[in-house]
């Protein structure tokens, strides 16, 4: 594939990444979306809490949305970025080889970059967790909890945010089970707030979530002991796929849950020229979080084109 400079290229295809290209497509920018297929929520069958789009499957989402940045020329192509670097007028990307696109390996160039790379979930190793993430193993009360109102919901601590997360989960149930795995028990005020709320502790590692015909029944502690359960949330452990930002060099800070890329409210990192939206800089954002930050910053590097074109044209008439 011969090299050839686009506006931007966004890395990602996800909502973040969609979004942003959308806006770009419309103000008639060359956009090409990088996509390796792997988006964060394609674990589960419907999103929830997406305005308009409560309960549509994510993939049928992210298929509307590829539709939609192809109908304004918008370029899509199934592969990973191997290597990026600067160059004088931008930035060079390889790509990794696909198989699924005999487009996908080679060197593209940008003026812009638009990453949108989201997360992973790495969750607790446990036997049977994993094979139901997505399908009654949850991590946003927001995203999931409704589905499971008035249920018997576990809660996996992994640290100290798991009493919060118990605490939110009881709005939606009076039956929520604290299950400490590897985590202390709660003492002082927050055992008293579990008391007071009714939300019950069960002490002990859990050595196997249980399932029946593909669904959740419950899990079992260490020593045999089986609790019953109809739902399971949990904090997963949120590692950002921020490879290629990390290599140009991007500034990082500490939040609560890990280090992440530093991003202005446009999404505008460090190093310039670079923006980047979605959970690979946010790790709240959920769907429609996403879908606003990659807007924004599709909004902010056509702005940022803008003057870079003006500064073009006012370079060549004074030569």
């Amino acid at each position: 594939m011969s090299a050839q400079m686009w506006d931007v290229v966004v890395v990602g295809g996800g909502p973040a990444g969609l979004s942003g290209a959308l806006m770009l497509g419309r103000a008639r920018r060359r956009v090409l979306v990088i996509d390796a297929g792997e988006p964060r929520n394609r674990f589960t069958d419907a999103m929830h809490a997406v305005l308009g789009r409560d309960g549509t499957s994510p993939a049928q989402l992210l298929a509307d949305g590829r539709a939609e940045v192809e109908s304004y020329g918008g370029v899509i192509r199934h592969a990973t970025v191997s290597t990026v670097e600067h160059i004088t007028d931008g930035f060079s990307l390889t790509l990794d080889e696909s198989g699924a696109d005999p487009d996908a390996e080679g060197t593209v160039l940008a003026r812009r970059l638009l990453v949108a790379t989201g997360s992973s979930d790495d969750l607790p190793d446990i036997p049977g967790l994993g094979d139901l993430w997505g399908r009654g193993v949850a991590t946003c009360p927001y995203c999931d909890a409704y589905e499971v109102k008035d249920a018997r919901i576990g809660i996996l601590a992994t640290g100290p945010a798991s009493v919060m997360q118990a605490q939110l989960l009881r709005q939606w149930s009076e039956s929520i089970i604290y299950v400490t795995h590897t985590s202390a028990a709660p003492v002082g005020e927050e055992a008293a707030g579990f008391a007071a709320r009714g939300i019950q502790v069960a002490v002990g590692p859990v050595e196997c979530v249980l399932a029946e015909d593909s669904r959740l029944v419950g899990v079992q502690l260490d020593g045999g002991r089986r609790i019953e359960l109809d739902a399971i949330f949990t904090i997963p452990t949120l590692a950002p796929a921020d490879r290629t930002l990390r290599s140009l060099g991007a500034a990082i800070v500490e939040n609560p849950v890990g280090a992440f890329v530093q991003v202005d409210a446009t999404g505008r990192t460090s190093i310039d020229g670079v923006w980047a939206a979605g959970n690979v800089v946010n790790p709240a954002a959920n769907v429609p979080i996403s879908i606003g930050a990659g807007a924004l910053a599709g909004g902010a590097i056509n702005h940022d084109l803008v003057l870079d074109d003006i500064a073009r044209v006012l370079a060549r008439s004074a030569q």
